[in-house]
């Protein structure tokens, strides 16, 4: 018998799930799944770095319950906080981190990251072929995607009778969003965006390019309320805010609770990113990692994620089985056209000093 085919004897991990109206319940789970090579420390715990959006209590207390394993998460608003933390020495704790693609490698790049056995993995297969080579890790060597989307503008349509169509709307109409607007609290994403609008690369290295998308956000400043990746939601829902910079799964989530509020996509473009999943070098309990990352590829699983928590899934049998109303969402899946004029955030070296140099004197 082969490896691979032993280790799948051995585990029958998540070999069968079904979906109640109390979510999931997963059967026939192993609470002594045996990961060759792959060290565990404190094997009934499992620490979860991710982003505030990914959060669900159901699906930690389910995995708790099947596995005998407790799920503790944190969560960051910004990929630099979380390698910040991580670079202090802040995250030994943590076996399973969510960073976006452009963080990956560059978390590689500092050897942050443990290279992932494909053969403790199952469901693979069921990946968009898109996302089972990317760019930003071949092969998917050291990470495993989890979503997708854009980021775009969330806007009131009671209170804004024109729909935004560009980044530009905000410079355009900045006396009438004073103080009703806010940006993410990102550096790439916020100086990307402007020189998207400016017909500049999201991943420029022209210094003159940057001081221009600076210019040009420090005569916007006074009108935003504030630089904000997460608080914003509750402000433009209780009215205190007309429009939000926020990604597409923000967006889709907010735009449901109410429909007045729209998410779009700016015509010139956008980023396009995904989030993943990855395994630190110091993760104490490798092997409830990989049992983590086996419940998230099965298709059922990737599918109810997808619509309890309004994300794209790159799993290409789970989005088969979505319902045909969040499979024709362009919120959630745009067409090919609107992908075509978007990009992903590269790591750019030394020259991101660059960024953080305008970008501090812009929050000053």
């Amino acid at each position: 018998m082969t490896r691979r085919r032993k280790f799948l004897k051995n585990i029958a991990l998540f070999s069968s799930l079904s979906l109640s109206s109390c979510g999931w319940r997963l059967a026939n789970v192993s609470t002594n799944n045996n990961y060759n090579g792959a060290s565990s420390g404190k094997s009934d715990e499992l620490y979860i770095y991710t982003w505030s959006q990914y959060t669900d209590q159901q699906l930690l207390s389910t995995f708790t319950s099947q596995t005998g394993i407790k799920v503790l998460a944190d969560v960051f608003d910004s990929n630099d906080v979380m390698l910040a933390k991580l670079q202090a020495g802040g995250g030994a704790s943590y076996s399973i981190i969510y960073p976006s693609d452009y963080m990956v490698q560059k978390m590689v790049e500092k050897n942050l990251l443990a290279e992932i056995n494909h053969e403790y993995l199952i469901g693979l297969e069921n990946l968009f072929t898109q996302f089972k080579n990317p760019s930003y890790d071949p092969d998917n060597r050291y990470s495993i995607p989890f979503s997708w989307g854009t980021t775009g503008l969330l806007y009131n349509s009671e209170k804004l009778e024109t729909a935004p169509e560009d980044w530009e709307y905000l410079w355009q109409n900045q006396e009438k969003l004073y103080k009703r607007m806010t940006l993410l609290n990102d550096v790439r994403e916020v100086m990307g965006a402007t020189l998207k609008m400016l017909g500049y690369s999201y991943n420029s290295q022209n210094e003159m390019e940057i001081k221009a998308a600076y210019e040009k956000l420090k005569s916007l400043k006074p009108a935003i309320a504030a630089f904000d990746t997460d608080a914003w939601q509750n402000q433009i829902l209780a009215g205190d805010l007309w429009l939000a910079m926020c990604y597409s799964a923000d967006g889709v989530k907010i735009s449901k609770e109410n429909p007045k509020l729209k998410y779009v996509i700016p015509r010139s473009g956008s980023s396009l990113w995904t989030d993943t999943i990855v395994i630190p070098k110091t993760a104490p309990n490798r092997s409830g990692a990989y049992s983590w990352i086996n419940l998230l590829l099965q298709t059922d699983v990737a599918a109810e994620i997808s619509r309890r928590l309004n994300i794209a899934t790159p799993n290409h049998a789970g989005f088969e089985q979505l319902p045909q109303e969040i499979q024709n969402n362009t919120s959630l899946f745009p067409p090919q056209s609107i992908l075509d004029k978007c990009e992903r955030l590269t790591p750019i070296g030394k020259f991101e000093e660059v960024y953080e140099r305008y970008w501090t004197q812009l929050l000053a």
